[in-house]
């Protein structure tokens, strides 16, 4: 009797013991997934090639008081360096922002060359005293600044200067980690939906900076333009799908309608 008792005792432990051993390698699944071994970073993935362009994006808040004397100064000292050959960067576009937040100034270079390109011309600037003289009189003029680096998506249109005149917008979307391979595979289909009226400029993703943002660039006449190109788009098959699919991968998101400074290369 005390035998067979026993067991019944081990059998059941056993039993339960079995039960909680799935239990905790299900629950462990949850959290822990496989991983498939890549040779490349994903930045590599999405971009054109090893040697893609690397773009700097700056975001200023200006003192409301002084952003006239900054867009000035802006005006009369990017331009000079966009222009002259000695630096490899170019300047791609230079906008105040209309709607979002205010008093703000959104500026985007180009280096051609990637990371050694920055380096060399960072190493320049501080050599030019005309550029410290404008980083210190510009400096008593913001409230804050900060920057991103980042690369082209591969499947984007690179941006080139246009004529205007345009109101852009630049739609920046903070990605869940993990998720910008498939941001990448489902935008690489939705942007043949928006290329109609050209209003297309831009598509970046960051590498230095906040990590795992996206930033699209587009063009429009004017908002009423903006809002027919957007309706226009959920006429396409597929659009629909695009929508329901990228969503869930958005943390946050944001949007600025900007208005390029006279120096802009995009007008």
């Amino acid at each position: 009797g005390l035998a067979g008792h026993t067991f019944d005792k081990l059998t059941c432990w056993k039993g339960a013991s079995n039960h909680r051993s799935r239990e905790d390698s299900w629950f462990k699944s949850l959290f822990v997934r496989k991983v498939d071994p890549r040779k490349d970073a994903h930045s590599h993935l999405l971009t054109k090639n090893e040697e893609s362009n690397l773009y700097k994006i700056q975001f200023h808040n200006v003192k409301p008081e002084c952003l006239d004397a900054y867009n000035q100064l802006c005006e009369e000292t990017l331009p000079s360096i966009h222009n002259d050959k000695y630096y490899p960067c170019e300047l791609v576009g230079t906008w105040n922002t209309w709607y979002g937040e205010q008093d703000q100034a959104v500026h985007m270079w180009r280096y051609r060359g990637g990371y050694p390109a920055l380096t060399e011309v960072m190493s320049k600037l501080r050599q030019n005293k005309e550029f410290m003289k404008y980083r210190e009189e510009r400096g008593k003029m913001l409230l804050s600044r900060r920057n991103q680096l980042l690369l082209e998506f591969s499947f984007w249109n690179e941006p080139i200067p246009r004529k205007g005149p345009n109101i852009y917008e630049l739609r920046s979307y903070q990605l869940r980690p993990g998720t910008m391979i498939e941001w990448g595979n489902y935008w690489a289909r939705a942007i043949g939906y928006r290329q109609h009226n050209s209003e297309a400029v831009g598509g970046f993703f960051s590498q230095i900076g906040n990590l795992y943002m996206v930033h699209h660039l587009w063009a429009y006449k004017d908002l009423e333009a903006r809002e027919a190109t957007r309706n226009a788009a959920w006429q396409h098959e597929g659009w629909d799908e695009v929508v329901y699919y990228t969503v869930p991968l958005i943390q946050h998101m944001d949007s600025r309608i900007m208005i390029p400074m006279k120096a802009s290369p995009l007008q």
